[in-house]
């Protein structure tokens, strides 16, 4: 039985302590702009930045150790419970949230790019504690991007090798993991800036610019006001539409475009998909919202593919409330909860690929039952899936659903109306933020009990470490390590 090293998992966790600090001194200036306490966030720093430094003292060693699955696994883990219970300080050194499950709760939805709210008035807040809420958006985007394109692939963990970063492509960036890094970086950096810019030019000023910014590149949904996007004219709606869409693109294809590369990435099957579900289904709804309602042609356009990019992406953000559409119309909102955007994203949910596995999966079985002795190898992107990856593949989607139908009873016995429940898990799950029925677009999650906060709390955490992560750690095998 082999040993976990506990000194390169202090190490790491000694950097998550550290890079929160960073994070909670850049709400100072805007504290100090608009003449708010800076106290919470000094308070915040010295609570971080302490085990930060004792971490670091103690990882100390004489040797250069490598990281292996098992210490890479929970470090990921307990790496992000770290990240998400420093969050919850700003709140409560201000008062702003002052009960802990409420707390957590929003921490929770920040940094895993959620966007549910125990908030029923946002902007009764602190602008810095606002910004604090957006920016766990931002510094949760760029964790779950080093999560599914550099971490989970080295793992192997749920087949993202297959997808993610396979060898080939892997060299066409960078053989170094540090350089793959500063690229996503750099990308991640020029979505955010480019959509602060172009959001500033239709009016809207530097503060919610930045703030609606972080909540579209991480696909999150936080907005500083009560209204989220809905206030806002037709530009800045479709300026948040494109950036919310090219968020939920794989990372790597964005690497690739600026490459210059183009045909390799259009070419990416995944990509393709992703365009077709959003077309298909963004048309079906301004179809049914044209017959239905009587919205203009350009304001049903508008509407239903702000709706359907920001749901398939699992950002959250709102213009209106779908549920006062035709019952077709959200009850297509709601089948695009377990959607999902493309792999190597910030967007949450099944993830596209994983679909176009399953349909490639049924497409070969349905031909073998005509051509009893045809070999019809499921592939993507050229690239055959081997047997393993595709039963972890197939592994996913099934566990998707139980742990969505066992948190939808749990929230259920709770009191919780049976729409409402089911909705709530499936949008935690996924990390998107509004449901259907009390939890909808325009309705919050404040009127749950502590227990269905709770639930949901783990729901946003097990749904953004991609389910396999988290369970890996409860396996017999991985103590037995």
């Amino acid at each position: 039985m082999k040993k976990i090293n506990f000194k390169i998992i202090l190490k790491l966790l000694s950097f998550i302590f550290f890079i929160e600090a960073c994070a909670f001194s850049f709400c100072i200036p805007v504290a100090f702009i608009y003449n708010e306490p800076v106290r919470p966030f000094i308070l915040s720093i010295l609570v971080a930045i302490f085990p930060s430094i004792i971490f670091r003292f103690l990882a100390r060693s004489k040797t250069k150790d490598e990281i292996q699955n098992h210490e890479a696994l929970f470090s990921v883990v307990f790496g992000w419970f770290i990240m998400i219970l420093l969050g919850i300080l700003p709140y409560i050194f201000s008062g702003s949230i002052p009960h802990f499950i409420n707390a957590i709760f929003e921490s929770t939805s920040g940094f895993t790019t959620t966007g549910s709210s125990i908030l029923a008035d946002i902007e009764a807040l602190p602008k810095s504690i606002l910004f604090w809420r957006s920016l766990t958006h931002w510094v949760g985007g760029i964790g779950i991007i080093s999560l599914v394109i550099i971490i989970l692939p080295s793992l192997d963990v749920g087949g993202y090798r297959i997808f993610s970063l396979e060898s080939s492509l892997q060299e066409k960036i960078h053989p170094r993991i540090k350089t793959i890094g500063r690229s996503l970086l750099s990308i991640y950096l020029l979505l955010t800036f480019s959509q602060v810019i172009l959001m500033m030019l239709g009016g809207m000023n530097l503060y919610e610019s930045l703030c609606h910014s972080f909540g579209t590149v991480a696909t999150g949904g936080f907005s500083p006001k009560n209204t989220s996007i809905a206030g806002y004219s037709p530009y800045i709606q479709y300026v948040v539409t494109i950036f919310m869409f090219l968020a939920g693109v794989n990372f790597l294809v964005h690497f690739n475009l600026l490459m210059g590369n183009f045909k390799k990435a259009l070419s990416n099957e995944e990509l393709r998909f992703y365009t077709k579900v959003i077309i298909f289904a963004g048309f079906f709804i301004m179809a049914i919202l044209l017959l239905k309602t009587d919205k203009p042609v350009e304001e049903a356009f508008r509407s239903s593919f702000f709706y359907v990019v920001s749901i398939v992406t699992c950002t959250g953000f709102a213009t209106e409330d779908y549920l006062l559409w035709p019952t077709a119309a959200w009850m297509a909102i709601f089948l695009l909860l377990f959607a999902g955007g493309s792999t190597g994203s910030t967007a949450g949910g099944i993830k596209m690929a994983r679909h176009l596995l399953v349909l490639k999966n049924i497409k070969s079985i349905l031909y073998k039952t005509v051509h009893r002795n045809g070999v019809y190898p499921v592939k993507l992107n050229g690239i055959v899936v081997s047997e393993e990856s595709n039963r972890s593949i197939i592994s996913f989607v099934l566990l998707y659903l139980v742990v969505f139908v066992v948190m939808t009873f749990l929230l259920i016995l709770d009191g919780l109306d049976v729409p409402g429940a089911a909705s709530s898990i499936a949008t935690a799950v996924a990390g998107i933020g509004p449901g259907i029925g009390s939890v909808g677009p325009v309705a919050n999650f404040a009127h749950l009990h502590d227990f269905s906060k709770a639930v949901m709390s783990l729901a946003m955490f097990i749904g953004r470490l991609e389910l396999l992560t988290f369970f890996a750690l409860f396996t017999p095998a991985f103590w037995k390590y």
